[in-house]
């Protein structure tokens, strides 16, 4: 009986098990955020000199931040476009991890093809929409992968660490995006540094006000990137690779060269990021261009277990919360920045998987991490010196 005959066979009750196990910590996980949450928000106010104690304060703010996320049709595609990026950026992270490398420099990955797509796209943003908007967006890929292919060929070559050297590549990210921002791609006589809009090469807006053609674009990617690990020889070789490298090596496949494919493959998709940021949201760039969607991604491919389909839940989750953090602010008056904390507090419980599980009497589901136990064990010496 082959797998998918026995998977169909699943009785219903199998299925939810199944389901259970999956989901069960990444959903405790937020629900305990929520819980922190709450409990800062009240300690907050006790804390407020001269004002009545309200109790209730915490199922306000988040009334506001579901209102604001999912509220009305613009807050929908207000959650859409945060949710984009994040899709992209979480996808990056995630395939890394299933050859069991964690790439922590999607930052720095973002930032870049963002610089790309502005630099040629302000290049193009005279010419026919048709023409302008892929070129601009196939600069910010290529910025990206190339940024992404440094630390794989690092890796491969020499054994570099890949968490060293993404760090590393962050900090020097900022520091190109800043100097040409500041210098050759500055408008004349602007009394900041900002460049020239990208015109014709701006991505259309297909729903909403702001709902850009980024957002079929990160769905598209999704598919592509499932297909790959999935469907393909080289997905099966990165999966393998990542799960026992040895084991991988002796069966005829080439960690070298996965570790470059899988690291600029994953620039790639961080690259995207940034372009569909530049040319479907900001359109122009300062010299302090940045997000926190580079991180947020890494909290994003965990709570998805690397997976590309729970990537797009999650993903929606994080740009949900950024979407309402700003009518949490408005009405209940809670600092926008309660929602870095809830972010921050999944991310926390995910790590402590194992502690979740033995409290909460979790059995058989598995842990946080999944696939990203990267986080403790690479196998980068072995893989780069064989």
């Amino acid at each position: 009986m082959t797998a998918s005959t026995a998977a169909a066979k699943r009785s219903p009750a199998q299925v939810v098990r199944a389901l259970w196990a999956v989901v069960a910590v990444p959903l405790v996980s937020i629900l305990l955020s929520l819980v922190v949450g709450s409990v800062i928000i009240l300690v907050s106010e006790l804390l407020v000199p001269d004002q009545p104690f309200d109790w209730t304060l915490p199922i306000t703010a988040y009334r506001a931040l579901i209102e604001g996320s999912i509220g009305s049709l613009p807050a929908l595609v207000d959650t859409m476009v945060q949710t984009t990026p994040l899709i992209l950026g979480g996808l990056a992270v995630a395939f890394g991890f299933k050859a069991g490398l964690f790439n922590i420099g999607a930052q720095g990955q973002f930032l870049m093809g963002a610089l790309g797509a502005v630099t040629v796209g302000v290049a193009v943003s005279t010419w026919p929409p048709i023409l302008a908007i892929p070129i601009a967006t196939l600069a910010g890929i290529a910025f990206g992968a190339a940024w992404g292919f440094i630390p794989g060929i690092l890796k491969a070559v020499s054994g570099a660490h890949e968490v060293v050297t993404t760090i590393m590549l962050n900090y020097i990210a900022v520091g190109v995006l800043a100097f040409a921002v500041s210098g050759p791609l500055k408008v004349p006589g602007s009394p900041s540094p900002v460049t020239f809009d990208v015109g014709n090469a701006a991505f259309p807006i297909i729903i909403g006000r702001n709902g850009h053609l980024g957002i079929i674009i990160a769905l598209a990617c999704v598919a592509i990137v499932w297909w790959l690990l999935y469907r393909t020889t080289w997905g099966f070789e990165i999966r393998s690779v990542g799960a026992n490298p040895d084991a991988a090596r002796y069966a005829g496949m080439h960690p070298r060269a996965l570790i470059v494919f899988t690291m600029t493959a994953s620039g790639l998709l961080a690259g995207l990021a940034g372009a569909c940021v530049l040319l479907g949201v900001s359109h122009t760039m300062t010299s302090s261009f940045g997000t926190t969607v580079g991180f947020d991604s890494i909290s994003v491919a965990l709570l998805a277990r690397s997976n590309p389909i729970g990537i797009i839940f999650s993903a929606l989750l994080f740009g949900g919360m950024r979407a309402g953090a700003g009518l949490m602010q408005i009405e209940p008056q809670i600092p926008a920045e309660l929602v870095d904390v809830l972010q921050a507090m999944i991310l926390l419980f995910l790590v402590a998987s194992p502690v979740l599980r033995r409290v909460f009497r979790l059995r058989g589901v598995q842990s946080g991490l999944g696939s990203a136990d990267t986080l403790t064990r690479t196998y980068g010496g072995e893989a780069a010196v064989s």
